[in-house]
């Protein structure tokens, strides 16, 4: 998909409870080459929120990229991200149907439908 403005992106996915620890401390401490791949593929003011209630995260970010499919099937491939994911996956439940994980054509964290904004 192309685009000329930015792609505002919200997803939604399960935390395990027994993991709540594990995935704040390795996001306070993000490993660079992680960090650094966001940005290469066009992502920015992205944000991961928690309810602890329901423990589920939510997660909201700006595409400024032209090809959106190209960056991700480039992120997919990258070995450190597939090395995040392999850690931070068995941290989570995905509410997309038959999602095996991050590296899944169907997903892993559910993208939700903007119903509404104001800026």
């Amino acid at each position: 998909m192309s685009t000329s403005q930015p792609r505002r992106m919200g997803q939604i996915i399960r935390l395990k409870r027994d993991s709540l620890q594990a995935y704040k401390e390795c996001h306070k401490a993000i490993w660079p080459s992680i960090a650094k791949q966001i940005r290469d593929s066009n992502i920015s003011d992205y944000s991961i929120y928690l309810d602890e209630d329901s423990m589920v995260l939510f997660a909201t970010m700006k595409y400024t990229g032209n090809d959106f499919e190209a960056d991700m099937e480039r992120m997919k491939q990258d070995p450190e991200t597939q090395r995040w994911w392999q850690m931070t996956d068995g941290m989570q439940e995905s509410f997309v149907e038959g999602s095996t994980g991050s590296k899944d054509s169907k997903g892993w964290w559910k993208p939700l439908e903007e119903v509404f904004r104001q800026e």
